[in-house]
């Protein structure tokens, strides 16, 4: 049975932000990093939340990411700009890249941005969420170079990320569409989540070198499994693509778009340094809208979804971003579940760190 302690949201947000200083991240990076990881928690993202502070760390100290990067214009077009994010801290280089897109398709109707070597993301859905907020539509894809962790449907062998793929559509007076999901069939956050002590992988999510179906952590870990800070390219084995062909071809479709297109680099023969790659597409539906008929559109058919009779193992139905919302709203208040073990990770790392 896993063994868990809850946190409180804002404590553990400061020891991340004070790990984060002593990194080297100033107070405005450290703490955008932290309180993503801290959100990405409390929606139930744990794959994407605080237990990545530690591998952070480890690559702050390894320089995998650097801090105090800031983002670099490399093409600038009318409604596009690519970025490169010099290996910084990827939350804050994508928050400032949507945020420049978001400025653009104000302007314009209509704008894209592309970000290339750019340090871990993390919940894709935090950046629609982000759009959303302002009103706009936005189409998300991303995929990891230097992170070949994925089988294509049909082998055992690694060709992709997680690469993962998020559609944010507003609905103002209500709830936002936010579809946000790893086209792995899970995140390798959740399979570090199960090798750190938490819940156990539901379903077979990986595939051995042989393309068995398993959901033996290991495989993907190796020795290091049992390690602090497992390192997935220990195994010979490799997480699984969803939805067999289809999510497949989703999944190669985003190494290319995210990986080939902003030049961030794709997972297949030729070897590149880690980096996430971002490319998102933002549409403002109020420029679109010559009826007034989108909004009350999206309203009510939302509405009519959540309407319909919920099956038999379903209490009622959701859309994507029902789960997050109520999640958030219960841990910010109740606290934040942890695998004890990693909670006592970070609580050395932080004496060590900060005395």
């Amino acid at each position: 049975m896993m063994e868990t302690v809850t946190v409180d949201p804002a404590e553990i947000t400061q020891t991340m932000v004070d790990i984060l200083r002593a990194g080297g991240c100033a107070e405005d990076e450290a703490r955008c990093v932290a309180e993503h990881l801290t959100d990405a928690s409390a929606t139930g993202h744990d794959s994407h939340g605080i237990i990545r502070i530690l591998r952070y760390h480890q690559w702050l100290q390894t320089g995998q990411i650097r801090a105090g990067q800031g983002l670099t214009p490399m093409v600038e077009l009318d409604a596009f700009t690519l970025f490169d994010g010099n290996s910084g801290m990827g939350q804050r280089l994508a928050r400032d890249a949507v945020a420049r897109g978001i400025a653009m398709a104000k302007d314009r109707g209509f704008a894209g941005i592309g970000l290339r070597r750019a340090g871990h993301i993390g919940r894709l859905g935090a950046y629609t969420e982000q759009a959303a907020a302002e009103g706009l539509v936005s189409i998300m894809f991303v995929n990891v170079a230097g992170s070949q962790l994925v089988a294509p449907f049909g082998t055992g062998q690694r060709a992709a990320s997680t690469a993962p793929v998020s559609v944010g559509v507003p609905n103002p007076g209500g709830d936002d569409f936010i579809l946000d999901f790893a086209t792995s069939m899970v995140a390798e956050g959740k399979a570090l989540v199960a090798a750190q002590g938490g819940a156990p992988l539901k379903v077979d999510a990986l595939v051995d070198s042989d393309g068995r179906p398993t959901r033996d952590p290991a495989v993907l870990y190796g020795e290091s499994v049992s390690s602090a800070v497992p390192d997935p390219r220990g195994g010979d084995g490799a997480l699984q693509a969803f939805g067999l062909h289809k999510g497949s071809g989703l999944m190669l479709a985003c190494e290319l778009l995210a990986g080939a297109l902003t030049s961030n680099g794709t997972n297949g023969a030729t070897e590149h340094p880690f980096g996430n790659g971002l490319l998102a597409v933002f549409i403002d539906p109020a420029r679109l809208d010559a009826e007034g008929a989108i909004f009350p559109e999206v309203a009510g058919y939302i509405d009519f979804v959540r309407g319909l009779t919920p099956g038999t193992d379903t209490d009622r139905v959701l859309i994507p971003g029902d789960r997050e919302r109520t999640l958030r709203a219960k841990r910010m208040r109740e606290g934040i579940p942890l695998p004890k073990r990693v909670a006592e990770e970070i609580e050395a790392l932080a004496r060590n760190e900060l005395g």
